[in-house]
């Protein structure tokens, strides 16, 4: 096998070419509105109707990188945040930090601009974040302020097996001071977690396997439902149930405990409609995933949850080691938005109402081959 590669829609039925272009058929189902001449009352019902397309399958694959891209679509996502505080609040030299999308492989930052008030863009290690700075904040306030950002996203999925990994090079110490200790409340002292991190693993040696069978046993432990706050892994084992950053936390603990270097990416997705072209869409919620690291060869994506598992199994790997085109990447292995006040019990949620919209403006082309 030479690559692999993740199809831009749900549901590919078929396969077919003409010359060397590829072509997949998606079957599906979609929402449509029926007017039912024999009900007076309510004429108007909704329901749904088979749905059948053809389209293009572009790859461009990077044998050299290990990675196969697929097709993507050039969206422009927005950022805002709504100043409306809770309590009557005076906060002097206020610093609000937003990061900003991260250049990638699969993403292309084509322009970031301030929305309602400038920012100063400041670098947390190699991850890009705008710092908004408020010399007073006085009490009932109002400020609107954010970013907006056009990007070029495409689908990505890497191919390593674990023979290639077998002899892969010490983590580098940095990796190990940065990306194996607790620096965000992940409970890896507790008794719980340990014993979650040893019986998740077994005797497995071998890097990839070992990320896929932690992976695998947080699936098998937890069962997903969305949570009003983030609980610590601790916490989260003992009940069972957790919302993805809560996913993402188990996963950091128990692979961090395991010697595998990994960190959180954020923070949305883009409603996966293209056909939506020019209407500008919002998501239903935020979301995490998480990055490994394999020495020799770099960070690899892992979903924290797909959306499609089904509990005990069989669990796909499509997003082990991918990422498909509506993920966009940011806030790489630092805090999404923070204040300068969070250490003083100041919740961004009691000072602001975020609006988040992603508008897809045009699918993109075929990556010419390099000679």
């Amino acid at each position: 096998m030479q690559f692999t590669v993740l199809t831009p829609l749900d549901s590919p039925v078929a396969l077919t070419h003409s010359g060397d272009q590829l072509y997949l058929a998606y079957s599906g189902e979609e929402p449509y509105v029926r007017e039912n001449p024999n009900n007076e009352d309510e004429p108007l019902e909704l329901l749904m109707r088979d749905r059948i397309s053809i389209a293009p399958l572009l790859v461009h694959h990077d044998a050299a990188a290990h990675y196969a891209l697929s097709n993507g679509y050039l969206l422009e996502m927005s950022y805002l945040e709504e100043l409306s505080p809770l309590d009557q609040l005076e906060l002097e030299n206020l610093e609000w930090r937003i990061a900003l999308p991260a250049q990638t492989d699969r993403q292309r930052v084509c322009q970031v601009e301030p929305l309602g008030l400038p920012f100063e863009e400041e670098l947390q290690g190699d991850q890009r974040v705008a710092l908004f700075k408020f010399p007073r904040l006085q009490a009932e306030e109002s400020r609107l302020f954010g970013w907006k950002a056009r990007l070029e996203v495409r689908g990505i999925k890497y191919l390593l097996t674990p023979a290639d990994v077998e002899d892969c090079s010490p983590l580098p110490a940095e990796f190990a001071q940065k990306y194996l200790v607790d620096n965000d409340e992940l409970a890896m002292h507790q008794p719980i977690v340990q014993a979650a991190a040893r019986e998740a693993i077994g005797t497995e040696t071998n890097i990839l396997r070992k990320i896929l069978k932690i992976r695998n046993y947080v699936y098998d432990q937890l069962s997903y439902a969305l949570r009003p706050r983030i609980d610590t892994p601790d916490v989260v084992l003992d009940r069972g149930v957790g919302s993805c950053g809560e996913y993402v936390g188990v996963l950091l603990a128990l692979s961090r405990l395991n010697g595998i270097a990994c960190r959180t990416v954020g923070r949305y997705k883009c409603p996966p409609y293209p056909e939506r072209r020019g209407v500008p869409q919002q998501p239903d919620y935020n979301h995490v995933w998480l990055e490994f690291y394999v020495p020799g060869y770099g960070w690899l994506p892992m979903e924290s949850n797909p959306d499609d598992v089904v509990e005990r199994g069989p669990y796909p790997t499509r997003f082990f080691m991918g990422l498909p085109w509506y993920h966009v990447e940011m806030a790489k292995g630092i805090r999404f938005e923070t204040t300068n006040y969070r250490d003083q019990g100041i919740r961004l949620g009691d000072l602001a109402l975020n609006h988040v919209r992603f508008t897809i403006l045009d699918e993109l082309p075929a990556i010419a081959p390099q000679i």
